[in-house]
């Protein structure tokens, strides 16, 4: 190629390449100023309100901050809010998995799609009256046992509190796993769906068996759906409140107090500033786990 014609072909290469950013630019700027204006500046002003007195609005520097860190309901609710995540997103993840493998090989995987998403479409309210129905101490799951303990001559009566004891915890984990899943299955099955048949047919033509196949093929291409999973499902469990807030009101039992309580009970008590130190803590929590989930998923040796 001459010069001319090299110099010909590095224009339109860069014609092209500031064509294209232009677009990209076009595109996402929608996107990118409404994150800006309701996201960050938001956040933002959040942020400097956490430095800040609420009637006077004197700078305090730090004290809203130690505020926080040394109030046992904080200590409580991010606690169990911990808890709760570690529990559930493990379990949510495997549950999804175990489920969707044997459903991805169903003809009318269509159809049980949309009974799993069920769960979803139900208004919380008409689940937390379920919820209620069966976890009470008069509710169905005591009135079971009761009857399988006269027939089996074992116990008498059952009338145990599910909703205010330490079970309480495990009724709430129980009402997240139920509600998400349906779309978990729904997500593990894109992934799989999307992996090449051909893969999986070179491995049993090779001699692996099915479950070497899922470890070696199946498995590592999940990888993608794995980490799309795992932050959706990170997210959600801060979005199980209104579960916990219809069942026990504000102030449930200790197991169940999580940081949306105790955000809810600030805003009704007008105690912004330690309101604002708690959201910018726990924003910035967030935002590192997710970095960190994202640095593991880029890792080639993962």
């Amino acid at each position: 190629m001459t010069k001319q014609g090299n110099r010909h072909h590095k224009q339109y290469h860069s014609v092209k390449q500031n064509k294209n950013r232009r677009c990209f630019l076009l595109f996402a700027a929608p996107s990118l100023l409404g994150t800006a204006v309701f996201v960050l500046l938001p956040f933002l002003d959040v942020a400097g309100r956490s430095f800040r007195t609420v009637i006077t609005g004197r700078f305090a520097g730090l004290e809203n901050y130690r505020t926080v860190f040394t109030n046992q309901a904080f200590a409580l609710a991010v606690g169990n809010t911990l808890r709760f995540t570690l529990v559930c997103i493990p379990l949510l993840v495997v549950i999804g998995l175990a489920v969707a493998v044997p459903v991805s090989r169903m003809r009318g995987a269509g159809t049980v799609k949309s009974l799993y998403l069920f769960p979803m479409a139900l208004p919380t309210a008409a689940v937390v009256i379920v919820w209620k129905m069966v976890f009470y101490r008069g509710g169905f799951l005591n009135l079971l046992l009761t009857r399988l303990g006269e027939l089996a001559g074992a116990w008498g009566e059952v009338r145990f509190d599910y909703l205010g004891g330490g079970a309480s915890f495990w009724v709430l984990v129980f009402s997240y796993i139920w509600k998400n899943t349906g779309y978990t299955v729904i997500l593990w099955l894109a992934g799989i769906q999307g992996i090449p048949t051909e893969l999986s047919e070179a491995a049993y033509v090779d001699g692996a068996t099915r479950r070497q196949c899922f470890f070696r093929v199946v498995l590592p291409n999940l990888k993608g759906s794995l980490y799309t999973i795992v932050i959706l499902s990170f997210l959600n469990s801060f979005k199980i409140y209104r579960e916990a807030y219809l069942v026990a009101g504000s102030y449930p039992q200790k197991d169940m107090y999580l940081l949306q309580h105790l955000f809810s009970n600030w805003f009704v008590n007008l105690e912004f500033d330690k309101m604002a130190a708690a959201t910018v803590c726990v924003g910035l929590f967030l935002f590192a786990v997710i970095m960190l989930l994202q640095w593991l998923w880029d890792r080639k040796d993962i």
